[in-house]
């Protein structure tokens, strides 16, 4: 499967998904801050389904650096 998720957009999902299930588990935010686990998914992946239906690719974004993979 292509990856369609650069790296600053990884960093951000990956960040978002931990602090909103961090406060899901803690109890800060009801049942909707488990909905974290798909950017942490996402972001763990470097694959967005929302990104591939609507012909989005970040992944241009991070050739060449450090934390991209081979393709």
């Amino acid at each position: 499967m292509k990856t369609n998720v650069g790296c600053p957009d990884r960093m951000i999902r990956i960040v978002a998904g931990i602090a909103l299930i961090a406060l899901a588990a803690s109890g800060s935010v009801g049942v909707w801050g488990w909905i974290g686990v798909l950017p942490l998914l996402s972001g763990l992946v470097r694959v967005c389904p929302a990104y591939s239906l609507l012909g989005i690719d970040t992944g241009g974004s991070c050739r060449g650096k450090r934390c991209a993979t081979k393709r």
